[in-house]
């Protein structure tokens, strides 16, 4: 699938399709069942030419399972839904059933997670926020059994169809396709930045917008975590995603924009 977007604004990495399927494509790589790890990781390599598969028992982490549409995973997390709100806030250390399940679960854990769980990564003031921002995703549980990372290159709209196509985007770049987001619109608000993992803002914030008539695209890559992990990639980099309707509309723009004149042109 081929995109004006991306011949014109020369993004360092692919722009990646993501593709709701019930069949794994041979050479696609996968976490092993039970890895932990950040499924950002396989959108990155999707960035950078591979093809990778995320399924309900290969997500990563509780937050990827939501975040792609496996339903509400952090029912999953050691100690359950409060233990998880006093995790991404304060802290278990001094919650009573955090530090019961920290000694039953100690010694298996990786130092840096024992910490954090214990101390709180601290992305909210207290508990009772944690689980409102909870209650407030748009958590789904897509029709199935496997999300796709493929790079939109190699995507064939004859055979599939992306749900989600996201851009690795610097600031200049950034700045222009928020600008080519609103260029066909009667709303200035057709870009959207919400608190959230950064596998939640590539997929079920899209996928929520996907079925709204005039969807809005979302902004991603501010969850410091998912930064760390990604930091490789680049220090300047945000994800760009948007439902397929939305993308379709911005490509239609790209010949009639601001994109051929001489102001974007000296930014490139």
């Amino acid at each position: 699938m081929e995109s004006k977007i991306a011949d014109t604004l020369k993004f360092k990495f692919n722009p990646v399709a993501v593709i709701w399927t019930d069949e794994k494509p041979e050479k696609a790589i996968q976490f092993k069942k039970g890895k932990a790890s950040c499924v950002m990781y396989l959108f990155s390599a999707a960035a950078k030419g591979k093809t990778a598969v995320v399924d309900k028992e290969t997500f990563g982490c509780f937050g990827g399972g939501t975040g792609l549409g496996f339903s509400n995973q952090y029912v999953n997390f050691p100690g359950g839904l409060e233990c998880f709100y006093h995790f991404l806030s304060t802290g278990n250390e001094r919650f009573e059933k955090g530090k019961v399940v920290a000694k039953e679960i100690g010694k298996f854990l990786k130092k840096e997670f024992l910490e954090d769980f214990l101390q709180g990564e601290r992305y909210q003031k207290s508990p009772e926020l944690v689980k409102k921002f909870v209650d407030l995703l748009p958590i789904t549980q897509i029709p199935k059994k496997y999300v796709l990372f493929k790079p939109l290159k190699d995507v064939d709209p004859a055979r599939e169809e992306p749900v989600v196509v996201v851009f690795t985007a610097n600031p200049d770049q950034l700045s222009a396709l928020v600008v080519l987001a609103n260029f066909n619109r009667k709303s200035n608000e057709s870009v959207i930045v919400p608190f959230g993992a950064g596998c939640q803002v590539i997929g079920i914030y899209p996928y929520r917008e996907a079925k709204s008539e005039n969807p809005r695209a979302v902004i991603g890559l501010i969850d410091i975590s998912t930064r760390k992990n990604l930091k490789r990639m680049g220090r300047d980099l945000f994800t760009f995603a948007m439902p397929l309707k939305m993308f379709k509309e911005m490509e239609e723009s790209v010949e009639d924009s601001f994109l051929q004149r001489t102001t974007w042109k000296s930014l490139i």
